[in-house]
């Protein structure tokens, strides 16, 4: 399925302005926001791709140019696929798939140019992924949070050592404790020698003289466990926090890592872009033109902003220090208000009278 124009799908002219495609963005941000009634996870995700290539000006000068091609796949350059190019042969367009499987010719390759096919068994246990979701108030302030997890974890009997207390591990009768086998492979090229792990010791060279009664010489246990994760302040959607030897234990090895994907619902009166937060404030036309002073809700409390007058509807005006933290340091971006000037549907006969009157004298261009 092609992709749409970003252009339309942030819904600017290709003539728009930096500041009309932030703010488009912003609006089709709010109104697809996945955690937000009414989202759509599929929609935010392709307004944030649209935005990513028009907001920076080289690769938007690239999309002008070449369209999709000239900003991601083979034609924006690196990265792309080493065999690209090879398919299509006969003009049929067939596809052909390089599969350098266990025991094939990458093990083969590897013996050539000093791979040694594989040699150990596992050094450390399973990574684990969880996620968390967070309010909006927590992904900008920080917060801890306890997670239960049902994993395996070291063996209270044995301590992870597989052998059951009391015995001590012996060298493996089937490597003779060098951790591997050697088998003869009969390929293309003749016969190849490769090194295999041991099945028996698993690359260990050694195994228990007896094993733990309790894992049955797994080193290991089912268990829940209960880990505190601590959020750092200013955090955003879609991160992800690596905890290092904090997934499932195995035997004779480390522990695998901990990942932690971050969700953070949408708020129902703050957005966030970077370190700034984004809101809207409702103004009569009358206070717009006049001025006036408001109440604004930020993530600190209520802050009086002054309007001053002749205000435009759209005006973005700043609050520094009140946005998101950096995180790592002491400091944090701005909240950004934009003001929205309503216009009356209804006008009572005085009122439109007024309208008449002011319209028909010298002080046109006020708004």
């Amino acid at each position: 399925m092609s992709k749409r124009d970003y252009y339309e799908v942030l819904g600017v002219a290709k003539t728009a302005s930096a500041d009309e495609i932030k703010k488009a963005f912003r609006k089709a941000a709010v109104k697809f926001h996945p955690d937000k009634e009414g989202g759509d996870e599929a929609k935010f995700k392709e307004v944030n791709e649209a935005y990513e290539v028009l907001k920076d000006q080289q690769k938007r000068q690239r999309y002008d140019q070449f369209g999709h091609a000239g900003v991601g796949g083979a034609s924006a350059g690196g990265g792309g696929n080493p065999f690209e190019g090879f398919g299509g042969f006969g003009g049929q367009g067939q596809q052909f798939e390089f599969n350098f499987g266990d025991g094939g010719l990458g093990d083969i390759f590897g013996q050539f140019f000093g791979g040694g096919g594989r040699t150990h068994g596992p050094t450390h246990g399973r990574d684990v992924e969880t996620s968390i979701t967070l309010n909006f108030e927590e992904a900008l302030f920080g917060i801890e949070r306890r997670l239960d997890l049902t994993m395996d974890d070291e063996c209270t009997h044995c301590k992870g050592t597989t052998v059951e207390p009391g015995h001590s591990m012996k060298t493996c009768d089937t490597c003779k404790g060098a951790g591997q086998q050697t088998r003869v492979m009969n390929t293309m090229f003749g016969p190849i020698q490769q090194a295999v792990t041991c099945e028996t010791c698993r690359g260990r060279g050694k195994v228990p003289e007896k094993v733990c009664t309790r894992c049955h010489g797994k080193g290991v246990e089912r268990r829940e466990q209960a880990i505190t994760v601590k959020i750092p302040a200013g955090i955003d959607d879609g991160a992800t926090i690596r905890l290092r030897e904090r997934g499932e234990a195995i035997g004779g090895g480390a522990k695998g890592d901990l990942y932690v994907h971050i969700r953070v619902k949408a708020h129902k009166k703050f957005t966030r872009e970077g370190d700034l937060v984004l809101s809207e404030e409702h103004i009569s036309m009358v206070d717009a033109a006049l001025g006036t002073e408001i109440d604004v809700e930020t993530v600190d409390g209520t802050v009086r902003m002054k309007i001053p007058a002749g205000t435009q509807s759209g005006t973005d005006f700043k609050l520094s220090g009140h946005g998101v933290p950096h995180m790592g340091r002491d400091s944090r971006g701005a909240h950004i208000v934009q003001i929205i000037v309503d216009i009356p549907t209804k006008l009572t006969k005085t009122q439109r009278e007024l309208l008449e009157q002011f319209s028909t004298t010298k002080k046109r261009g006020l708004f």
